[in-house]
């Protein structure tokens, strides 16, 4: 199961890095409104908190991407050595560990990247057209539902001196 799942999580975010490199333009724009803020209530005690320049604007989307891309290749690893684990009981304990460094970056990049900073500080959840609070809410629930699972006892997993 921890092998599926954390391959399942593994393809999707290599996919959103994928779509992201190819479609730079698409949640290029999507990045630009949430920090500049322009389709919020545009209350003057929060304003000040936009990011109106381009530039900032864009390294904020290529830092992302690279966030994004980083946390699939180390799901992609430990997808790997699952299924090494599959074949060679023992060594599942590496695999818990780059399934949980991966998995955390997941839990950083929409927990607090897209649901703290997006949602709150720049105000995202006022915007109808520039909101991704849901879909960063189920990419959130989703991820720790699997670090959960990862780290739940089994049998199998304990062999000889792990735990």
């Amino acid at each position: 199961m921890a092998t599926a799942l954390t391959g399942t999580l593994a393809l999707y975010m290599a996919l959103v890095a994928f779509g992201n490199i190819t479609d730079f333009g698409t949640n290029q724009q999507f990045v630009r409104h949430v920090l500049a803020m322009d389709t919020t209530f545009k209350d003057e005690d929060l304003m000040w908190r936009a990011i109106e320049s381009r530039g900032l604007q864009d390294a904020t989307y290529v830092a992302i991407i690279a966030w994004e891309t980083v946390t699939a290749l180390v799901l992609v690893w430990a997808t790997a050595l699952w299924a090494g684990g599959l074949r060679r009981p023992g060594t599942y304990e590496r695999a818990r560990r780059a399934s949980t460094l991966g998995l955390v970056m997941h839990l950083l990049l929409f927990g607090a990247g897209f649901i703290a900073v997006g949602g709150e500080w720049f105000a995202m959840w006022q915007s109808s057209d520039w909101n991704g609070l849901d879909a960063a809410a189920r990419n959130f629930a989703v991820g720790a539902f699997v670090l959960v699972l990862v780290h739940l006892p089994s049998r199998q997993w304990s062999v000889a001196g792990e735990d």
